[in-house]
Parts: C-alpha cells; structure tokens; sequence
C-alpha cells in the first residue's frame, strides 16, 4: 500500500478543519456545558470526535445514501443545530436540556459540536479533493487542539472572568449564528 503523503494537502486541510470545527469560537459553549452538567471529559469527547469523523470519511455518503439523505440535507439540518445553539449563546436561553446526563462529553460537545454537520460536510468535500491519508493526518492534528483546548477550559474560563465569557459567548453567538444562516444558504438551494 502506497501512501501519498503531501505537506501542502496535510496543511490546507488542517486549516479548513480548524477553521469548521472553530473550538476556539466554542470555547463559551464547552463552558457553559460544564457549569450545567459539572464535568467534561476531554479525552472522551477529543476520542470520539475523531472517530466520528475518520469514519465519517470513509463510509459518510455510504451511509448517507443508504438512508436517503444527501450532504446537502445533512448539512440544513446540521445549520438548525448550529442556529440554536447560536440562539442559546446570543440570548442566554436554555433550550438544550438534558437532565439525565452526567457529562457532555460525547453529546453535544463530539457531536455535534466538534464532528457536527459542518465538519462531517467539510471532510466529504475533502475527500473529493485530496488524499485519505492526509485528510487522516488533518483530522489527528484537529483532535489533539481540540483535546488541549478541553482540558484548559477552567483555565480559560479563570482568565477571562464572567464579564470577559459573557461579551465573548455572545460575540461567538452571533459568529455561530452567522455560520448556521450560510450553512443554510449555501445548501438550502440545492434541495429543491
């Protein structure tokens, strides 16, 4: 087996992921999880996130055609997602409640935070243009920020007090808002 490894691919597609999965604009949302159910656990969430979209990569638009549902749908319904969760942030609603739950890790923070429609979108439309391998080696260096970015949100949290996290989550919101509208856009015209 041949591997055609290509710095240039590894780089653009690290970027586009980077720029998708924006964990640094998520920063407000991991917090307020983990003031809501108490604990998150980073390896979990940064594991099952990378799972979720080396997998995705492989089998995404198997399993999407199987069930009768194109990328473009996928990704309408990944924007409704992301617009509520926008809502969340910009008006300090509670509209995600889940009682039972003792961590956010694998819902909503893997999914569909991290590996949402977004990124899963992302990575099919990398598969179209570059290597598996490298789209791998993107979504592995995606993984371990994402993993960092997890395990110091006290941290960040502490620096930048609840003033600081409050104008930032409702900048972020309306970014997260803004995102899901083109999300929508871009894809809405394409199923009819």
């Amino acid at each position: 087996m041949k591997f055609n490894f290509d710095f240039r691919e590894i780089a653009t597609a690290t970027m586009v992921l980077f720029a998708v999965i924006d964990i640094l604009g998520s920063i407000p949302i991991i917090i307020g999880l983990r003031q809501k159910v108490g604990h998150i656990e980073s390896e979990k969430a940064s594991v099952v996130s990378a799972v979720i979209m080396v997998a995705f990569l492989f089998v995404g638009e198997e399993i999407l055609n199987l069930i009768g549902i194109d990328v473009n749908s996928f990704a309408v319904a990944g924007a409704f997602v992301i617009f509520f969760l926008a809502i969340e942030m910009i008006l300090g609603v509670t509209l995600y409640r889940d009682e039972e739950a003792e961590s956010a890790s694998i819902v909503p923070i893997a999914f569909p935070l991290i590996a949402g429609a977004g990124t899963l979108t992302a990575i099919l439309s990398l598969r179209a243009e570059f290597q598996v391998e490298n789209i791998i080696i993107a979504i592995v260096a995606n993984t371990i920020f994402v993993y960092l970015v997890l395990k110091s949100s006290k941290k960040i949290e502490k620096v930048l007090g609840k003033n600081g996290l409050s104008v930032i989550r409702k900048v972020f919101g309306v970014i997260l808002l803004a995102i899901a509208v083109k999300l929508f856009a871009t894809n809405i015209n394409q199923l009819f």
